[in-house]
């Protein structure tokens, strides 16, 4: 039984969740902090994309990891 094969789809969906919800908070709070303080809009912008950026290359990793060939026991 291909144990790997099987789990694949569910790897692909958690990492699919897991960025949504990162990138869901990463937006919510940088829109929060701008109403605070409008004047830091634009370094707040810049850090929102590198978070978002970040928080991708996760879910590209997690969905590389789902590839590896794992040894049977």
């Amino acid at each position: 039984m291909n144990i790997v094969g099987t789990l694949a789809p569910l790897a692909f969906g958690l990492a699919a969740i897991g960025s949504g919800v990162g990138v869901g908070i990463i937006v919510g709070k940088t829109i929060e902090s701008v109403a605070r303080q409008p004047e830091m809009a634009g370094r707040l912008q810049t850090l929102m994309w590198i978070g978002i950026a970040l928080t991708e290359a996760l879910a590209f990793i997690a969905i590389g990891v789902a590839f590896i060939p794992f040894p049977a026991p």
